[in-house]
């Protein structure tokens, strides 16, 4: 618990919880890292293989992604936030794929859209564009809004 300064400001949070955090953003950044991998496998396939529209299989490959990434999140990089019930766990996903998804398909389409669409990029180094992109804010929200609202809720239910 954070005591006060002397003017009654909170004390600002401790090396410990610094170093939580950043060795948090390292695992996020690892299971995104394969994600990034798992991504532009689906990506190919997808658009060389199966010949799909080049957006199509960009929302196609985010999806996949989301998924794979969501589990290894739960069970890594906030392995300490378990959920409490499995169902708990199915409402996670849903809050990772809304918030987390919708920022990862909605910002890779629109720069894909803008990089191979316009300027006529090639369409794997744009989506490893677009995926540094949105990385920032995905960390947050499943910081702030996924793992720590399920830590928040189970806390005030018991």
């Amino acid at each position: 618990m954070n005591s006060s300064c002397g003017d009654g400001r909170p004390r600002p949070s401790g090396p410990s919880e610094a170093r939580q955090r950043f060795f948090r953003w390292m695992k996020f950044n690892a299971v995104g890292g394969i994600g990034i991998g798992v991504q532009l496998a689906a990506l190919a396939i997808l658009r060389s293989w199966l010949k799909l529209d080049y957006l199509l299989a960009t929302g196609l490959a985010v999806e996949i992604a989301v998924i794979h990434n969501f589990l290894w999140h739960e069970r890594f990089t906030w392995a300490d936030r378990p959920a409490a019930r499995p169902f708990r766990s199915l409402v996670r996903l849903v809050k990772f794929n809304v918030s987390n998804g919708a920022v990862s398909i909605g910002g890779n389409l629109l720069v894909m859209r803008l990089l191979v669409g316009e300027l006529k990029l090639n369409y794997v180094v744009s989506n490893l564009v677009a995926i540094v992109v949105c990385s920032l804010v995905n960390f947050l929200l499943g910081d702030r809004f996924v793992f720590e609202a399920e830590a928040n809720s189970a806390a005030t239910s018991t």
